[in-house]
């Protein structure tokens, strides 16, 4: 189910309309070369005839557009976030002084975007089935979510918490995104917790990766870990 990042849209005005202009562009060079090219006895026929532009002048076109679509590749790798998973055993989130383990996204790039969407798939242990908790069948938003961990018995904010991540939430370079965290007895329940991330780039560009913030999780937390450097 997990999955690495990936771009799941780009934008058509910065990142289609430059490669058209360059297809285009060929075409038209393409064309100029052929015309120059034939006797003069062939160029009154059709499309020949037409004179769109000489070759320098395609040449430039394509020197161009392939400089405008270069430099938009380059600018979209440049700003391109890089999203990652921290987890850790840490206390002072679940109550009663209890050990939890806190999930967390970072935005590994330098550059800053924007949370466009975060879904969720939950699926449990053999022990929360046989109690009668059901698996998520699809993606989920968080409300969802949370009501379908509470129907199994666990108490949210009490044995488990999920962050409710709202489109437009920024997400700066280095910056780290609460997620949620999980008691013991939370763990003993849940299986699998899928949280489904996608973010938009300065670009316009859409990227998803998609987390198990129960992946190496310490279900039977003894100690926290120590912070963060």
């Amino acid at each position: 189910m997990e999955t690495m990042q990936r771009v799941i849209h780009r934008s058509g005005l910065l990142s289609r309309l430059p490669s058209v202009l360059l297809c285009l562009a060929l075409l038209l060079l393409v064309h100029a070369l052929i015309r120059q090219n034939l006797p003069d006895r062939l160029t009154h026929g059709w499309p020949w005839r037409l004179e769109l532009l000489d070759s320098q002048s395609a040449v430039a076109a394509v020197l161009a557009t392939g400089g405008v679509s270069l430099a938009r590749a380059q600018y979209a790798r440049t700003v391109r976030p890089a999203l990652g998973y921290i987890g850790r055993v840490q206390g002072g989130y679940a109550p009663h002084d209890q050990l939890a383990w806190a999930c967390h996204l970072i935005n590994s790039s330098s550059d800053v975007a924007l949370t466009s969407e975060v879904s969720y798939r939950i699926s449990y242990t053999p022990v929360a089935q046989a109690k009668g908790a059901q698996d998520s069948l699809e993606w989920v938003e968080h409300q969802a979510a949370v009501a379908s961990i509470v129907a199994s018995g666990l108490l949210s904010r009490e044995d488990f918490a999920l962050n409710s991540v709202k489109p437009g939430w920024p997400l700066a370079g280095q910056q780290l995104l609460f997620l949620g965290w999980f008691t013991e007895k939370a763990m003993r329940d849940l299986d699998h917790v899928f949280v489904r991330v996608r973010v938009q780039d300065r670009v316009g560009d859409i990227h998803e990766r998609v987390i198990d913030l129960l992946k190496a999780a310490i279900r039977s937390p003894s100690h926290p870990d120590p912070p963060l450097v």
